[in-house]
Order: C-alpha cells, then sequence, then structure tokens
C-alpha cells in the first residue's frame, strides 16, 4: 500500500510551480542543527512561526523607528515597519512566482536586532563597541544565539542569509552594504524595507508638521505619485513589471535573474530617500529627544561594562568578552525600558534583574 503524501510534501509538490529562481524549501541548504521535518509545515513556513513567536518579536512594538517616544497613536513602530515589509514582500513574491513563505520569514525577522531609539541607538552602540555594531548582524545573532534561553531559533540557511543581507547603501535602494543575498526572496525583502520606509517615514514627518506634501521632490513625486498608497503601488507594480520576464523565463536560457526597479522609478525613489536623510533623519538627530537617547544608550553600555555582576547570566558566554554580552543587552531593550532602566540607576535604585 502506498503512503499518502504529508500535507508538507503536498505543499513542497506545489512549489514545483514556483518560478525556476525561486526557493524550494525541500532543497534548503539546511539548518545548523538537523531535525526532522515538520508534517504539515514545510521548513521555511516553521522559520516564520518560530519568528513571530520569539521574545524579540515582541518587543518591536516598543522600539522607535524614526520618531522617539511620539505623542501621536499613529506613528510607526518598528513592529508596524515589520509588518509593512512583510505585506509588500510577501505581494511583490506572490506576483512574482517566487516562494512567499521564505519571503514572509525573512522579512518578519529583519529588524530583529534593532537598538532602542532606532538608528541612533545603532550608531551609538557601533561608536562604543570595538567590534562595531550592525543591526542585521545583530538579527542573525539574536535568532542564532539569544532566543530560546541562549539556545537560538535554528533558522534555515536561507532565512539567516536574506536577514543578513537586506541592508543597503545610504546611496542607493539597491546597494549592497552588507552583500548580495543568496535568494531572490532576500532581495525582495531588501527592496520591500526601502518601499515601506521611505513611504511611512514621510507620513511620519508630515504627521509631526517637519514636511508638507509640497515640500516633497517634483521630481519624485511626479513619477511614483502624490499620495502614500499611490507611491507605493507604483514602486511595487515596478518591482514586478521590471523583474517579471527575466525571472519567469522559461526559454531555459541561464540568466543572472534579479528583482530590480526601473531606472526611472529607481531615480525617483533614492531621490525621495536622499530628502529624507537630509529634511528628517539629519534634522532628527540634533533634536533634543535625540541627544537624550544618546545619554541613555551611553549610560547603559559604561553601566553594565562597569558592574558585570548586575548582567543577566544568559548574556554572559563563555569565551565572549564582556562587552559583547552588554552589547546584546542594550541592543535587545526597548525604548521604554531603556529610558526606564537609565532613571532607576541614576537615582540609585537597586537593579535585581533586567
Amino acid at each position: 500500500m502506498v503512503r499518502e503524501l504529508s500535507v508538507r510534501q503536498k505543499i513542497e509538490e506545489r512549489e514545483e510551480s514556483l518560478s525556476r529562481y525561486a526557493a524550494r524549501s525541500r532543497l534548503s541548504r539546511g539548518r545548523a542543527i538537523h531535525e526532522e521535518p515538520c508534517p504539515i509545515r514545510t521548513a521555511f513556513m516553521r522559520d516564520r512561526d518560530r519568528i513571530i513567536y520569539c521574545k524579540a518579536f515582541r518587543r518591536l512594538k516598543h522600539k522607535t523607528q524614526v520618531f522617539i517616544a511620539p505623542t501621536g497613536d499613529h506613528y510607526v513602530t518598528r513592529l508596524t515597519h515589520t509588518l509593512e515589509v512583510s505585506q509588500v514582500a510577501r505581494t511583490i513574491s506572490r506576483s512574482l512566482n517566487l516562494n512567499e513563505d521564505l519571503t514572509e520569514a525573512i522579512a518578519l525577522g529583519h529588524d530583529l536586532g534593532h537598538t532602542p531609539f532606532g538608528h541612533v541607538g545603532e550608531g551609538v552602540l557601533n561608536e562604543l563597541y570595538p567590534g562595531g555594531f550592525c543591526h542585521n548582524e545583530q538579527s542573525v545573532r539574536v535568532v542564532e544565539i539569544l532566543e530560546n534561553g541562549g539556545k537560538g531559533l535554528n533558522l534555515t540557511w536561507e532565512v539567516l542569509d536574506g536577514i543578513l543581507n537586506h541592508s543597503k547603501e545610504r546611496a542607493d535602494i539597491m546597494g549592497q552594504a552588507a552583500g548580495k543575498a543568496g535568494t531572490l526572496e532576500g532581495t525582495v525583502c531588501r527592496l520591500a524595507d526601502a518601499i515601506a520606509y521611505i513611504n511611512h517615514d514621510i507620513d511620519d514627518a508630515i504627521r509631526a508638521g517637519m514636511l508638507t506634501e509640497n515640500d516633497l521632490p517634483r521630481s519624485a513625486i511626479s513619477v511614483l505619485g502624490g499620495s502614500h498608497s499611490k507611491r507605493i503601488n507604483t514602486m511595487v507594480c515596478d518591482a514586478v513589471e521590471t523583474s517579471w520576464d527575466v525571472i519567469n523565463d522559461n526559454s531555459g536560457i541561464i540568466r543572472t535573474s534579479e528583482v530590480m526597479l526601473s531606472p526611472r522609478v529607481l531615480t525617483a525613489a533614492n531621490t525621495l530617500r536622499e530628502f529624507l536623510f537630509e529634511k528628517v533623519y539629519s534634522l532628527r538627530s540634533a533634536q533634543e529627544e535625540t541627544q537624550k537617547a544618546r545619554e541613555v544608550i551611553r549610560f547603559l553600555y559604561s553601566y553594565f561594562n562597569r558592574h558585570e555582576e548586575r548582567l543577566p547570566p544568559e548574556y554572559r558566554r563563555e569565551g565572549e568578552p564582556l562587552a559583547r554580552g552588554v552589547v546584546d543587552v542594550v541592543a535587545g531593550m526597548t525604548d521604554q525600558y531603556a529610558m526606564r532602566l537609565y532613571d532607576e540607576i541614576s537615582k540609585g535604585i537597586i537593579i535585581h534583574r533586567i
């Protein structure tokens, strides 16, 4: 009697209809520690679920995107940014006939290593820690080492690769500051990250009174559209239309495949991104709450390096310098917790446990 295929195997069979450039879960390079397959979920579906249920993912709701401790309810947080990236990435991936489950897992995990106070906190830790600090590398460290009581989540190579290589150079949203993703799904997430933050950061800057729609560069708006939804729709549709012929080519000719924007839309998107650096990010860096955030990160980093006994045991890893554990604990804090801890230590309140 022939045994019926498991649910997972049936899903894996359906993946064979994807683009030939798409990642197949059954062909994954695997995990650092072997595990028996799940009867229902593919390897990438399993990774997605592990990320959603991990503690670092929950903390994203109280981590800054751009605006620190905003008074309004509708400012973007690191969690809502992550969900927007996931939505954009899944739309592009599904439209291009790529592996949506892998795309979703990468998107949901890409910012798990972000510090409190957004890129401000990242910049300070990068200055203080001798080994340097990049949030994409910290995201990998979170899922490989720090989560699950120090055991990590044991994710597949493809998800780890996509998380590591989602960062971009300032000059170009398609830049590869951390290297090129090993899957097209990873490239989709890198692009979706930029599409999401360019548009929601404009909205937040307008909400904060730093900009008006009329301030946005006309050359970019004439191409991308005059509203948040139109700009996202233009960029997503352009990515699909520009990439479709290569990614879904069945001619048998092997060619270098890529997910990309057309030159016209890419130029407009980069113009908006540079505008944000000049008119929002650089101005925010000089504001009082941002200076306070820098002070908090510097204080906590110094404090735990001077008081090793106050560092939670799970962050004191054998063979690693004390400063490495300090970076892990400070980077993992939410904005609110970092501020509260700073105030308590400054006032001499005894800290029993992080």
